[in-house]
Order: structure tokens, then C-alpha cells, then sequence
């Protein structure tokens, strides 16, 4: 179970990975940077220039290490992934369900609904830390707002409104947003979530942690024997992994939100990480990039109560146990899929 926390992730541009025996080496500049065995690690990430010899790519295929390149802003590029494993009955029922509208809602559903719960959770949790009357009321109502939808898609929402629901209930969610930012607040004022570009030190940080848990949540499906890219709610797109993407749902406001809120709150980020292309795009300096990385990597650490399975796991391995419930639901060893609720 470690080892599927154990994600290397390379942000040095000009960095080069070989192979030497059981073991990848990362150089750069003439320099031994690392070297360590690839039984140790679950996938590695590549932001920016960084090569990779083939005898390093067909190392980490023929181990399940799932190589993944990005550009420096976290825009994906490409991935190295080794022969697929699991059962083709498990995919070929993945598909089925995928071109039934009435099926793929439903489970649609259970995701959206674990993605509306836990957002309001954070904003929750940001009114107990507030001490203004009215931020607090404000972080409440949008709180109420987001349980009523919640609801209304619990009783079954017809499949044409979801993604409609599910697009309401973001703009409640991150118009409470800037509420949870309790100190730097001119320097990472967060008026409304803009993804491509990022167009502010806050979005260019979300749109990071998301790319990160998007690798994550792809690597925990292959695992498990399921397509990462044919989803129930994020229908196919050529590229697009829309089932990692269904699945990262239910933790984008719990580990994502959450490490962003709290980089800026404790200020362990500086604006003056960020840089605004001449297209207004903002991007993390290398040293931003990695204090991201590493908050993220600490919090994946953290263990957390499963409601569900009714034990401790690290966070890290959250997006693992749903794809292996998703995985039992398709497979008809369970009534419904059921989503994370953090509590």
C-alpha cells in the first residue's frame, strides 16, 4: 500500500532519466540528482524538459509505473503506460454502462453528489475559522444553497440537468471562495474560477493540484482494471480521461481546495512565485511549483476515516478505495456505487 503513495515527481527542466539495473536515475547538468529502485515508486511525473531513455520507459511499463509528461504548467502532454491489466469482462461492462444514459446518470449521480457534500464541508469548516459576523452567514448560505442541490439530484435528477446541477452548484461553491482566504488577501484575491489560462496566482495553483490529482486518479483506475478514459458523467473526448476525471470529483475541494487555502493562509507561498505571460496566462517559478508539490505529497500522508469501509487510510490512497468500489459496482458486487463523504 506505500508504495502506491509514492509518486516521483520531476520538476528540474533538463533533467534526464535512465535506467541502471532495477533502478531509474534522474541527472541533470552532469549531476546525479537520484537514483532509487522502481519497485519503491507507483508513477513518475514530468514537468517541463525532462527526457527519459526507452530502456527507462520499458523498466517502469513492465513494473506498472505509470510515467506521465507535463508542461510546466501542469498541461498534460503525454503518458507512458504498460500493458493493460484486469479483467475485459470488468471494461466491456464499463462500456456498456457508458453508452447507457439511464446507467451512467446514476453513477454520474453518486459523484456529483460526493462532490457537492464535501465542498460544502470546506466551506463549513472555513465558517467555524472566521470570526466575521457576516463572511460567516455568507459561507452558510452558500453552504444551504449547496445541500438543497444535493438533494434535488439525489431524487433523480433527469440525466440532461446534471451537468447543469453540477455546473450551479461550482458557481455557488466558488463564490464562497475568496472567503476561505485569511491572510494575503489582495495579493491572492480569488474572484471567479478561469481554467484555461489561469488568470490569477489562486487558479494557476487549482488548476496544478487538480493536473496532480488527475494523474493520480488515472494511475488508481488502471490499477484496478478499469478505463480511465471512458467516463459516466465527463463523456469522451479524444484525450480526455473522463473516468478519471468522475472520479477526482469527490476529492477536488478536500485535498485540492484544501492544500491551496492552506499554502496561502500559513504563507507558505509568496506572490511573487507567480509570472503573467504576455497572454495574461499565470504560472508557478520552479521554487512555487515545488512547495505545491510537497504540501501536496504531506497532506497524501494524512489518514482519514473511510465511512464506507469503516477504517483509517492515508488520503493518498482515497482515490485507490473508490476505484475499487466503482470497479466492485460494475462488476455487481454492489447495490450502488458509494461516494467519499468527508465528515
Amino acid at each position: 500500500m506505500k508504495r502506491l503513495l509514492n509518486t516521483l515527481y520531476i520538476t528540474r527542466h533538463g533533467a534526464h532519466i535512465s535506467k541502471e539495473g532495477m533502478t531509474i536515475v534522474v541527472f541533470a547538468d552532469g549531476e546525479r540528482l537520484l537514483q532509487i529502485p522502481v519497485l519503491t515508486i507507483s508513477g513518475v511525473v514530468c514537468f517541463g524538459g525532462v527526457s527519459c531513455t526507452p530502456p527507462a520507459m520499458e523498466l517502469c511499463s513492465e513494473h506498472g509505473v505509470i510515467i506521465t509528461f507535463l508542461s510546466e504548467s501542469g498541461r498534460f502532454l503525454g503518458r507512458v503506460v504498460g500493458p493493460v491489466h484486469g479483467n475485459v469482462l470488468l471494461r466491456r461492462e464499463q462500456y456498456r454502462i457508458a453508452d447507457d444514459e439511464a446507467r451512467s446518470a446514476e453513477i454520474a449521480r453518486m459523484f456529483i453528489i460526493g462532490k457537492i457534500c464535501n465542498s460544502r464541508q470546506v466551506l463549513m469548516r472555513g465558517a467555524r475559522d472566521r470570526k466575521d459576523p457576516q463572511v460567516i452567514d455568507d459561507l452558510k448560505a452558500a453552504s444551504r444553497r449547496l445541500i438543497q442541490t444535493a438533494r434535488h439530484i439525489k431524487q433523480g435528477t433527469p440525466a440532461d440537468e446534471l451537468l447543469g446541477k453540477e455546473g450551479d452548484s461550482a458557481k455557488t461553491y466558488f463564490a464562497s471562495f475568496n472567503n476561505l482566504i485569511t491572510s494575503q488577501h489582495q495579493e491572492f484575491r480569488f474572484t471567479i474560477r478561469s481554467r484555461r489560462p489561469p488568470l490569477d496566482c489562486v487558479n494557476a495553483m487549482l488548476s496544478f493540484v487538480y493536473t496532480l490529482l488527475s494523474h493520480d486518479a488515472t494511475a488508481a483506475l488502471e490499477s484496478v482494471g478499469l478505463d480511465p478514459f471512458v467516463g459516466f458523467f465527463h463523456k469522451d473526448r479524444p484525450g480526455r480521461p473522463g473516468l478519471a476525471l468522475d472520479l477526482m470529483e469527490e476529492f477536488r475541494s478536500l485535498l485540492a481546495d484544501r492544500i491551496v487555502i492552506s499554502l496561502i493562509n500559513l504563507q507558505q507561498v509568496n506572490p511573487k512565485g507567480f509570472i503573467t505571460t504576455e497572454s495574461g496566462s499565470v504560472k508557478m517559478d520552479d521554487d512555487t511549483r515545488t512547495s505545491v508539490i510537497s504540501a501536496y505529497q504531506k497532506r497524501k500522508h494524512e489518514e482519514i476515516r473511510h465511512p464506507f469501509l469503516n477504517e483509517n487510510i492515508p488520503i493518498g490512497l482515497l482515490v485507490h478505495a473508490q476505484a475499487l468500489l466503482l470497479a466492485r459496482y460494475i462488476r455487481g458486487d454492489l447495490d450502488k456505487y458509494p461516494p467519499f463523504f468527508w465528515k
